[in-house]
């Protein structure tokens, strides 16, 4: 008979400690509004409405899923623009440092989307918890959440890479654009939007342009001397913009690049 037994080993370390202060769901817009000095780090996942999440003046949009980091020290309140809710858990020491540190989690890239199916998880645990236990289900939640950070993460990039993909072999089209890589990919075009730009550090109109600007280019080292034609076969469907966008870019118009092209060969 096959054994389906799996043991996986965890090597212990004593100085990495873990402790969880409080365990909330957030439902008061007035208290929500309030700023506070955080004395712990706080991990916050939105289970209802839309609002924003002000952590040191930067507004953080959210909505059912999001999930936002704070840390210790920092000042943080909350805008309520459409029924917000949320939960969130206070933790410090050791381990939590390690887990950052881990999952990339800092001051640029605390905010995360597309986790709403830890919203009956996180309910279900606060809910039933007992002031006997309560230090349990927040640990436990806590710790589980960073293993589903680990998942998205790894999809996320790997969305990332089909959205470069996508956009390296359709470029020329120039109907390409949000809306179209999200359609293929079969996700909403504001989440593909934001993941990109929270990834890439660049929104994915600039990035588009600078693909075509890029290939516009080549194709002008290349002896085409048509600026409409270059603009149309580097995915611009107007020369006039086109040549905009490669001004603003170069720090020259085209027919300028090509003058100075040739008078350099």
């Amino acid at each position: 008979m096959k054994n389906r037994n799996i043991c996986k080993l965890i090597t212990p370390d004593a100085s990495e400690k873990l402790s969880t202060a409080c365990f909330v769901l957030e439902t008061d817009p007035v208290v929500q509004g309030k700023t506070v000095s955080l004395t712990h780090n706080r991990v916050f996942l939105t289970v209802k409405g839309e609002g924003g999440l002000l952590i040191e003046g930067k507004r953080y949009a959210v909505s059912a899923g999001s999930l936002v980091f704070a840390f210790s020290g920092e000042q943080v309140s909350a805008e309520s623009v459409k029924g917000l809710q949320y939960m969130y858990i206070d933790f410090k020491g050791n381990r939590a440092e390690e887990l950052f540190r881990r999952f990339d989690i800092r001051s640029h890239s605390r905010s995360y989307g597309g986790f709403d199916g830890l919203i009956p998880l996180w309910h279900e645990s606060l809910s039933r918890a007992s002031v006997q236990t309560i230090d349990l289900a927040a640990e436990s939640i806590l710790l589980y959440t960073f293993s589903r950070l680990f998942g998205n993460l790894s999809e996320s990039s790997s969305t990332v890479s089909r959205i470069v993909e996508i956009s390296e072999e359709n470029f020329t089209n120039p109907e390409l654009g949000i809306s179209v890589v999200a359609a293929e990919l079969g996700y909403n075009a504001k989440y593909i939007s934001h993941l990109f730009k929270e990834k890439m550090g660049v929104g994915y109109s600039e990035y588009l342009r600078s693909l075509r600007i890029k290939y516009a280019i080549s194709l002008l080292n290349n002896g085409i001397d048509s600026v409409k034609n270059v603009a149309l076969l580097s995915g611009f469907s107007d020369p006039l913009y086109f040549s905009t966008v490669f001004k603003k870019t170069v720090g020259v118009a085209p027919k300028d690049y090509l003058r100075r092209s040739r008078k350099e060969d």
